[in-house]
């Protein structure tokens, strides 16, 4: 943990100049082309390449060392921003189009390597306090990156606002190659599972697997026989078509509560949810160190995402402001429990397995969010900000009522009687030739 701990400051600080690039870069193409348009191919480019490159991360943190493969991309990254600020005027804005692919593959391969990562990091007893961890220091980064961002652009410039972008994966390229940690199993053990536990029918497929899109379906036969994991990836498909609608929703919502101050209602909610998801996080961490625990569990995350679309609809229901922002706080909670109960869940695959899971988790979750980023644009023409939310969160509620009865179910399947054995039906005891063995059987 100790390492793991410097893992998260580097990780922290990588994120902080993602964020800080969300906005600034955004502004800064819309300087350079002087249209809005430009603006929205950049974010849609840069979302399409992250949906694909899902699949193409699951298949490189599979075959290759994970912590080469996060220097390799936050390296890729920093040359990227020094590469823009040194180009000449003219051809910057050809340039942004490259670097949103590079910043969407990048950044897509980074948290895939590094989610599928952490149980060989720091032992799978401590993944769930290091999720915690993980997922708190990237939540710090969000406020400072969101925070700071204006006043970057606006006292120093864009030129400083790239420039500090580059520095904070130049430092975190330095701080995980600084640290002398594990990030896949061994190969000895990754093989002995692969014959044993995948089986045959699951043999076949990695062999045929070629490219993104047989990677993609290599992870899908992978779900097959764990119908709960496909549940729950399926909804966080379902919650980024959910979390799309409130984050475009929220400015207009905004905007109509104080037209003189649009930006009020958007930093009080923000900054509650914010406090909501870190304190959820540290509740976690303080939990996961007690008795062992490995995780929420699927319930918890299915409770969780009903609660946190249901609190994400009352914000947007016209009540008064300190309702609105209580249900914000709740939303956030709720938010970073199921953040720690899924990535935990997932983490519980085999690491042979786990990158394919986390590169098809990624792909879908952004596909949601993309999606959902379009349907809630062209509903909010007609209708209210209320009635959208509702409407996406709504669907996502349903998807987790029912997940939660599917599992509720499950777990009161009566089990099979046990069948009586007699002596004569008893295998004839056999005395292993091991020493280790017999002094357990003595046992």
């Amino acid at each position: 943990m100790r390492h793991f701990r410097l893992l998260v400051v580097g990780n922290g600080i990588s994120a902080y100049g993602s964020y800080l690039n969300m906005v600034a870069l955004n502004v800064f193409i819309y300087e350079v082309t002087d249209s809005a348009l430009a603006a929205g191919i950049f974010m849609a480019v840069r979302l399409l390449t992250s949906v694909v490159s899902g699949f193409v991360s699951g298949r490189l943190v599979s075959a290759y060392d994970r912590k080469r493969l996060m220097v390799g991309a936050d390296l890729t990254q920093c040359a990227a921003m020094i590469a823009l600020l040194i180009a000449p005027d003219g051809g910057r804005a050809g340039l942004l189009y490259v670097l949103a692919v590079v910043t969407g593959f990048c950044s897509t391969l980074s948290g895939v390597a590094l989610r599928s990562s952490i149980p060989e990091i720091v032992g799978g007893e401590l993944r769930l306090r290091a999720n915690s961890l993980l997922a708190t220091g990237r939540s710090l980064a969000m406020i400072a990156g969101f925070a700071s961002a204006g006043v970057v652009v606006a006292q120093l410039g864009y030129v400083a606002a790239i420039s500090l972008d580059a520095a904070t994966f130049a430092v975190s390229a330095c701080v995980l190659l600084s640290l002398p940690i594990r990030t896949r199993a061994e190969r000895e053990e990754a093989d002995e599972r692969g014959e044993g536990e995948a089986g045959g029918a699951e043999a076949a497929p990695e062999k045929a697997v070629k490219g993104a899109a047989g990677e993609g379906v290599g992870a899908l036969l992978l779900l097959r026989a764990a119908p709960v994991l496909a549940l729950m990836i399926a909804l966080r498909a379902a919650d980024g078509l959910g979390s799309s609608s409130h984050n475009v929703a929220l400015p207009v919502y905004s905007s109509d509560l104080d037209p003189s101050h649009p930006a009020t209602f958007v930093s009080q909610f923000w900054a509650t949810w914010a406090i909501g998801n870190i304190v959820m996080q540290q509740l976690c961490g303080r939990w996961a160190g007690r008795g062992g625990r490995q995780g929420p569990g699927e319930r918890a995350f299915a409770v969780g995402a009903c609660v946190m679309s249901a609190a994400f609809i009352v914000v947007f229901a016209g009540l008064p402001t300190y309702v609105a922002v209580v249900a914000a706080l709740v939303a956030g909670m709720a938010d970073g429990l199921t953040e720690i109960a899924y990535v935990t869940r997932l983490q519980a695959a085999p690491d042979e397995q786990r990158g394919r899971l986390f590169g098809l988790s990624a792909s879908v979750e952004n596909t949601g969010f993309g999606l959902g980023m379009l349907v809630s644009g062209a509903l909010l023409d007609r209708f209210s900000p209320f009635q959208v939310v509702g409407l996406l969160h709504g669907s996502a509620i349903v998807l987790c009522f029912g997940m939660f009865v599917a599992l509720v179910r499950q777990g009161r399947r009566p089990e099979p009687p046990p069948v009586a054995r007699t002596a004569a039906q008893d295998p004839p005891h056999r005395t292993s030739n091991d020493p280790v063995e017999r002094e357990s059987e003595a046992r």
